[in-house]
C-alpha cells in the first residue's frame, strides 16, 4: 500500500480523481478531505470519493501520510498554512498546480523563507473542461505524464512517496527544473486556453453573435473546448505565470499581425506554406505522442 492515509485539500476534478484512482488501485487505506465549498464537500461523500469530510484543512490533514494540494495556484499558500497545524512529523505535502516557480515561492514563504524538504511539487499532465468533485474518475491519470519539480531542499524518502502513489494511479512521472516547467506549460497549455477565452469573448460581442454560435460546426467546439474549463482555475494560472504566457502572447500577436499582412498583399503561397508548415509539424508531434 503506497499510503496508509490520504489528505486531499480541494476536492475538485483533479483531487477527486486521485483519490478514486488511488483507492481503485488499493494503494490507499484511508482517505480525508476538505474543500470550502458545502457542495463540494457533500459531493464527495456522497459520491464515495472519500471517507471523511472535515470542516477545516487542519482536522483534515491530521494523522495524514500524503497531503495533495488540489487548490487554484494562487490559493497554494493559503492552503498549506492552513494544514500546518495538523500536519503530523513526516507528513509530505504536495500539489497538482499548473504553474511551479509560484508554487516553490509561496510555500517557501509560508515556511519561514525556506523551502522544506517534504514539499514535492507537481503537476499531473490531465484533466477536462469540466470542473468539480462530481465529474472525477479513477481513470484520468492512466498513461499520462506526471510533472515533478524537485528543489535543493527537496528530501528524496518524501519524494519517493508521491512517485510511488503517481504510479500507482497510472502516471508516467519524469522531472525537470520549475523554469522549464513553467516555459513549456504557458506555450502548451496556459497560451491556448487564453486564446480560446479571448476568442469566444470577442465572438459574443459581434452583433450576429448568436447566430454565429447556432451555425457554429464540430472545428468550432474543437479550437474552443477548452473554454468551457473554469475561469477561476485558468485566471489564476495565466496570473502565477504572468511573465512567460505574456512573452509569448507577444510573438503570438506578431504572428497574426504578419498573416494579416499577407492577406492585406494578396500573398497567398506564403500563407498557404505557413498552414502546410503548421500542419507538418501538428503530424509529427501527434507521432511523437508516448
Amino acid at each position: 500500500m503506497s499510503v496508509r492515509h490520504l489528505a486531499v485539500i480541494g476536492l475538485g476534478l483533479i483531487g477527486g480523481s486521485f483519490a478514486r484512482a488511488l483507492r481503485a488501485a488499493g494503494e490507499v487505506g484511508r482517505i480525508s478531505g476538505f474543500d470550502p465549498e458545502q457542495r463540494q464537500r457533500d459531493d464527495a461523500m456522497r459520491c464515495g470519493v472519500i471517507d471523511e469530510v472535515f470542516e477545516t484543512a487542519a482536522a483534515a490533514v491530521r494523522g495524514a501520510d500524503l497531503v495533495i494540494l488540489a487548490v487554484p495556484v494562487l490559493h497554494t499558500a493559503e492552503a498549506l498554512e492552513a494544514c500546518l497545524p495538523g500536519l503530523k512529523t513526516g507528513a509530505v505535502v504536495s500539489d497538482v498546480g499548473s504553474t511551479k516557480q509560484s508554487v516553490l515561492r509561496e510555500v517557501a514563504q509560508v515556511c519561514g523563507g525556506a523551502l522544506p524538504g517534504w514539499f514535492v511539487a507537481g503537476h499531473p499532465i490531465a484533466g477536462t473542461e469540466k470542473s468539480g468533485v462530481a465529474n472525477s474518475f479513477a481513470e484520468m491519470f492512466r498513461g499520462h505524464r506526471v510533472i515533478l519539480t524537485p528543489h535543493a531542499a527537496q528530501d528524496g524518502t518524501a519524494k519517493a512517496m508521491v512517485v510511488r502513489a503517481w504510479q500507482a494511479v497510472g502516471g508516467r512521472v519524469v522531472e525537470m527544473d520549475a523554469a522549464s516547467h513553467d516555459a513549456i506549460f504557458a506555450a502548451t497549455s496556459h497560451l491556448p486556453h487564453l486564446i480560446a477565452y479571448s476568442f469566444v469573448d470577442m465572438l459574443t460581442r459581434q452583433p450576429q453573435g448568436a447566430e454565429l454560435f447556432a451555425n457554429a460546426g464540430g472545428g468550432f467546439r474543437d479550437f474552443t473546448r477548452i473554454a468551457s474549463s473554469s475561469p477561476q482555475m485558468w485566471h489564476d494560472i495565466v496570473r502565477a505565470n504572468a511573465d512567460a504566457v505574456g512573452a509569448l502572447l507577444d510573438r503570438q500577436i506578431d504572428e497574426l499581425v504578419q498573416i494579416r499582412q499577407m492577406m492585406r498583399e494578396a500573398r497567398w503561397d506564403e500563407l498557404r506554406a505557413l498552414f502546410e508548415r503548421a500542419r507538418a509539424a501538428r503530424e509529427q508531434y501527434l507521432t511523437q505522442i508516448e
